[in-house]
């Protein structure tokens, strides 16, 4: 009895590992780490609002209605959950590009605003925040690319022949992604470049 439990359990790991089974675990686990470090870059950014945003005032007090703008997309990012659990309802997804794609805007625009201080842009604080920044954006496409990547595997992966009819049996379900509608909001970094864009002034004459 024991010797045909057995060979009933290595005969169901070998039909599993044939229709792709495993292979599916280990995409849809790819898929969800891929994603985790998406979460980490956004929130990431997110982190650095707040002294970024008390920066400009120091220079830029009458600016409210920008800082209103960037505290407002921050605080709806910040309401806006999308885990690994959630992560296969379209809907969420897209309410969760469009509150990323409204903070990157909101930066944008407050990017814009401190061109026009140039004690701001020579501030320390203000030059370390940018660098954060900017460097945050980079990782941010990297990340977002790499989920991208991941999901489109994953899909692809579960809707050829067998595999088909494993995802079927396991409830495996094509991942949403990120929509063409939202790639460029969620894909364009804020302008962050703070170099000397002020004309240098003339030399004197000797």
């Amino acid at each position: 009895m024991k010797t045909l439990r057995t060979f009933v359990l290595l005969l169901l790991a070998v039909c599993l590992t044939g229709c792709g089974y495993n292979a599916m675990q280990r995409q849809d686990e790819a898929v969800k780490a891929a994603w985790s470090e998406v979460l980490n870059q956004y929130q990431r950014r997110a982190d650095l609002v707040p002294n970024l945003v008390n920066t400009v005032k120091g220079y830029a007090q009458h600016e409210e209605k920008v800082f209103v703008e960037v505290t407002n997309a921050r605080a709806k990012v910040g309401s806006l959950q999308v885990n690994a659990d959630t992560l296969n309802d379209p809907a969420k997804l897209k309410q969760f590009q469009a509150a990323q794609g409204e903070l990157g805007s909101a930066l944008s625009r407050l990017m814009v605003v401190s061109e026009n201080y140039p004690q701001l842009k020579a501030d320390g604080l203000f030059q370390n925040l940018q660098a954060q920044l900017e460097g945050t954006e980079n990782r941010v496409t990297v990340a977002r690319n790499r989920y991208v990547q991941a999901v489109q595997e994953y899909n692809a992966m579960i809707r050829t022949f067998p595999n088909n009819l494993t995802a079927k049996m396991f409830g495996y379900t094509v991942k949403p992604n990120f929509s063409v509608d939202n790639e460029k909001a969620i894909s364009t970094a804020p302008t962050v470049d703070f170099g000397n864009s002020a004309p240098a002034p003339a030399a004197s004459a000797h």
